[in-house]
């Protein structure tokens, strides 16, 4: 039964058999803890009482996400999406059969989580298939309206927070870390045949396509990589806010992305924007102390 999404999706049996809620529930926490990309979804400071919800949440995340980027082929990806769309519509319709269906539909009824984003997210994952340059920045932004900020609304709703504030800030901090996230990963990208930089943004820095796909460090490309940073930089300080507005776990939790996307985004300045020779990364040592510093804050805040 614990199989990963491509193996599980050729066997037969597996996609066939009957499963009870247990089982599911047991899949979706194999399957965070085991995945080869992890995603550590249920941190220390996350609740007992939402880890297993957070595991199913991370499960449809991740069976979309392979269904997109595992398969080989973006005709039989698309097909694959969207089944895993249908399934979708047949949770909400009290009709699932699938493991990842099943104990997330246990989730959806304890904190009544709205579709749409869940719905949204896979929008991401179909438009991966076709969709591999950006005209602007607008455009690019309107990307991340379905591949990061659903995930900020799903954890905001699972941590009780429904209102529109909170929402916004989330927004930009997810957003803030897919951009991050893009930079970071510039040549890593260009290996998959993917730009986000947008194209706009880099004729108007006097730079080319063909000169980003020959990895050639100019000044312009410096340039170029300014105004990005500047602009992830800027979405992470306007969502920062969010940190005092929530419980004192999920703030450290949010804190501590926030920060280590600045992190990366200082990296790259280190670098002189050159990302087309190194991958900025965060020792673990770094990231050890972001939690420290993180932790210290909060609790500062908390006798404050």
């Amino acid at each position: 039964m614990f199989l990963a999404p491509r193996q599980f999706l050729a066997a037969p049996e597996a996609l066939r058999r009957t499963y009870t809620p247990e089982e599911a529930e047991a899949y979706t926490r194999w399957l965070a803890r085991h995945h080869y990309e992890n995603f550590h979804v249920a941190t220390l400071l996350l609740p007992s009482r939402l880890r297993q919800d957070f595991f199913n949440l991370y499960a449809y995340c991740r069976w979309a996400d392979d269904l997109g980027d595992e398969i080989g082929d973006p005709a039989e990806s698309l097909r694959l999406l969207q089944w895993w769309g249908e399934q979708l519509e047949a949770m909400y319709r009290g009709e699932a059969s699938h493991p990842v269906f099943l104990a997330l539909r246990r989730t959806v009824e304890r904190h009544e989580l709205p579709k749409q984003p869940l719905a949204d997210l896979l929008q991401a994952f179909v438009q991966d298939q076709t969709v591999r340059r950006y005209r602007t920045y607008e455009e690019l932004l309107g990307y991340c309206r379905y591949s990061a900020n659903p995930v900020g609304r799903l954890v905001l709703h699972l941590c009780g927070y429904r209102d529109p504030e909170r929402q916004q800030l989330s927004d930009f901090t997810c957003t803030a870390l897919q951009l991050a996230n893009f930079w970071q990963d510039v040549s890593v990208d260009l290996e998959k045949d993917r730009v986000y930089l947008p194209l706009e943004a880099i004729e108007r820095h006097g730079y080319s396509l063909e000169e980003l796909q020959a990895r050639r460090f100019t000044p312009a490309f410096r340039n170029l990589m300014r105004e990005a940073v500047e602009l992830a930089r800027d979405f992470f300080y306007r969502g920062l806010p969010l940190v005092r507005r929530v419980d004192r776990r999920l703030a450290v939790d949010i804190e501590l992305f926030s920060r280590g996307g600045l992190r990366v985004l200082e990296r790259i300045e280190k670098l002189d924007y050159n990302v087309l020779r190194a991958r900025p990364v965060i020792s673990r040592t770094e990231r050890l102390g972001l939690f420290l510093s993180t932790l210290a804050r909060q609790a500062f805040r908390r006798a404050a």
